[in-house]
């Protein structure tokens, strides 16, 4: 809890409440014209002070009408409150230690109840509760002696679920700052002297309050707010907590994504980082209820072609070799981004699926990316030697240029610097031979089986080509090679359904990467910067009818990644979000967790660019502003978004050595971009 002093043990006089107020406003002024601000007197002497402070604020005023609930023959002592909306709190433990009658208490109810309704009537006539949750209220009365009124009204304020929750008064006890202090993020006095005797004191006028005169005000404030003010109360955050639908766990979490799925062929679920349980799993029953109720026919995600390929066969029957073996080919750095467990687990659901169906209706496993460009020219000559042996000699001398180094980034390097010269011409002819050789077999096999190896054989080469170009462009220009990657991705996907229709099936395909490829970037600051993605050429070959884009975020917890490029994955604490960021709107909720559509009423709000934050296999939490953060409109760039206010790391296949390490190093920025 913070505690705001003006003048501390000062024993301040003001003229009158009006007074008070303005000068408790001065020490308020972070938060003028916020959007989300909700001033709340406590009736009748807190309405003139709040008046004046929600005027200087520019902020909506309302009251709070609290019934403190007296001890039956010990009135000042409370048992409990009772306010606006029909709230109670009662102190189940004093009330249990004085072993009170349970006829006495609601007596007391009863009466306070009927004085509650007199003046809520005369208040607020015809007026519902004031909007609390997600909003930060300011809870202000004309002083705090004992504290016993605003203990009582913070109590029942606190279980609406505020964002932020102050009080704030003109002058307060000790002792009255400690009574409260458990039940407010904030206190503001303009002073607290240690000789506090009484709230009158402080004041050289100190008529009691009429009912009048709070009519007056709040008929006064109510008239002053122009439409531009009151449409401030539509915030992002009331947005965002009126159409949320909180996760339970439950087998409805994800109903809202499938109504939207409609007749899409192309899902495209995201991730925040590279590294998070939640995400994988998460995105792993939703893939499910994709496969189960919608029919759709494979999952493509941000892995290397041949590397995902190994899974494909494997689910799909076409090899013996256990699951477990078959996550074996991701050998490169990040390897614990495929091989991990909830990775393993769907693996081996999606396995024992397709074993009961049809071998040619199988779902498979595709990847998308690029970076394999010796292991693709590897597979692209493997399959030649199979089905021609002359056409693979040809192929080999084609790739031999590449061979000087067997390292992509070596070959770039020396590729770039003029240092040997590019193979661009050789492996883009070999990919250009194989696909006009694609409309028939070299061996005249027309199994499905045969299809798919040709089209794996194809998609290799491919790879080599683009892998080419982008290893060589990874040397120059940024841009350049991330609009490569991202081509590459959108082409392969593109591919890979026009086969699947091909073969009778329906191309309907889940696609996992992160966020930043599937995130529309012409929404985000990519764009800006004459960068796109795959979620943008989605949206622009497939239309939006088409293709759903599901984000997710996070606002704090635990992620694997590395500090630099090729080092051991550590289980690393992340930093709770910035302020002003979308993880921090939503965490303001206080919801936990939850999804949202942005298609709908939330998503209007959701427009203005805001920070968001995007962890890839690396993470540095000492630069996080600089490193991890760019600017985002969420709702044009997804369709609907999930989020979780804390989350774990994943958990990797193999033993990590330093993965329960969360040690937080700063380390200079470097290749590559780590998502």
């Amino acid at each position: 809890m913070e505690i705001l002093v003006g003048a501390r043990y000062m024993n301040m006089l003001f003229r009158n409440r009006r007074d008070a107020g303005r000068r408790l406003a001065r020490l308020l002024q972070a938060y003028a014209e916020r959007t989300d601000v909700l001033v709340l007197a406590l009736p009748r002497g807190g309405v003139p002070v709040a008046f004046e402070v929600a005027q200087a604020l520019g902020a909506e005023l309302d009251v709070l009408v609290v019934r403190k609930l007296g001890v039956p023959g010990h009135a000042e002592t409370a048992m409990g409150a009772i306010a606006t909306g029909g709230h109670e709190v009662l102190d189940r433990e004093l009330i249990d230690e004085l072993g009170l009658d349970r006829a006495a208490i609601e007596t007391v109810v009863a009466s306070e109840r009927r004085e509650l309704a007199r003046r809520e009537q005369l208040y607020r006539p015809g007026l519902g509760a004031p909007v609390v949750a997600g909003r930060c209220v300011i809870v202000i009365d004309d002083g705090l002696a004992t504290g016993a009124s605003m203990a009582a009204a913070l109590q029942v304020l606190r279980p609406m679920a505020p964002a932020r929750l102050i009080a704030a008064v003109p002058v307060a006890s000790p002792e009255g700052i400690r009574r409260i202090e458990d039940w407010t993020d904030e206190v503001v006095s303009l002073s607290t002297p240690a000789d506090f005797r009484a709230v009158g004191l402080h004041y050289r006028e100190f008529d009691q309050t009429s009912d009048d005169e709070v009519q007056r005000l709040l008929a006064d404030a109510r008239t002053c707010q122009a439409p531009a003010q009151r449409a401030r109360l539509h915030t992002p955050l009331t947005s965002t907590r009126a159409a949320a639908v909180r996760l339970t766990g439950g087998a409805r979490d994800y109903d809202l994504l499938m109504e939207q799925v409609g007749d899409r062929s192309l899902v495209l679920i995201g991730e925040a980082t590279h590294g998070t349980r939640e995400f994988y799993r998460m995105r792993a029953e939703i893939t499910r209820r994709l496969i189960m109720e919608c029919g759709f026919d494979a999952v493509a995600v941000e892995a290397d072609w041949p590397d995902a390929y190994g899974l494909n066969r494997n689910v799909r029957g076409l090899d013996e070799q256990d699951a477990l073996a078959a996550f074996d080919p991701f050998e490169r750095f990040p390897e614990w981004m495929w091989r991990n467990r909830e990775v393993y687990e769907f693996i081996l659901w999606l396995k024992a699926r397709n074993a009961v169906r049809p071998r040619e209706a199988g779902v498979g496993f595709y990847g998308l990316d690029l970076y394999s460009l010796y292991r693709s020219a590897d597979a692209v000559v493997s399959y030649l030697d199979a089905t021609d042996p002359e056409q693979a000699a040809i192929a080999r001398r084609r790739y031999a240029c590449l061979d000087h180094v067997r390292d992509p980034q070596q070959y770039g390097l020396e590729s770039a610097r003029n240092l040997r010269p590019p193979c661009r011409e050789a492996v883009t002819r070999q990919l250009m031979e194989l696909r006009e050789r694609a409309g028939s077999s070299l061996t005249g096999d027309r199994r499905p089986t045969a299809e798919d190896e040709r089209f794996h054989a194809e998609r290799n080469a491919a790879v080599v080509r683009n892998a080419e170009l982008y290893y060589r462009a990874m040397f120059g220009s940024r841009v350049s090679s991330w609009n490569l990657r991202d081509d590459h991705m959108a082409d392969t996907l593109f591919a890979l359904q026009a086969h699947l229709k091909a073969q009778g099936r329906r191309g309907r395909i889940v696609v996992w990467a992160h966020n930043s490829h599937l995130g529309d970037a012409r929404a985000t600051s990519m764009s800006s910067h004459g960068e796109w993605n795959l979620g943008q050429r989605v949206r622009e070959r497939a239309g939006l009818d088409d293709a759903l884009l599901v984000g997710f975020t996070t606002y704090t917890g635990f992620v694997s990644a590395a500090h630099d490029w090729g080092e051991h994955v550590e289980r690393m604490r992340v930093r709770p979000a910035l302020e002003g960021s979308v993880e921090h709107l939503f965490r303001c909720t206080r919801l936990d967790r939850f999804c949202v559509s942005l298609t709908g009423p939330a998503g209007a709000d959701l427009r203005a660019p805001m920070l968001e934050r995007a962890i890839g296999v690396i993470y540095r939490p000492d630069t996080e502003r600089a490193s991890h953060y760019f600017n985002a409109s969420l709702a044009r760039q997804f369709d609907l978004v999930f989020h979780l206010d804390e989350t774990d790391a994943v958990e990797p296949l193999y033993e990590a050595v330093y993965w329960y390490d969360d040690t937080e190093r700063e380390l200079p920025d470097t290749y590559p971009f780590g998502v």
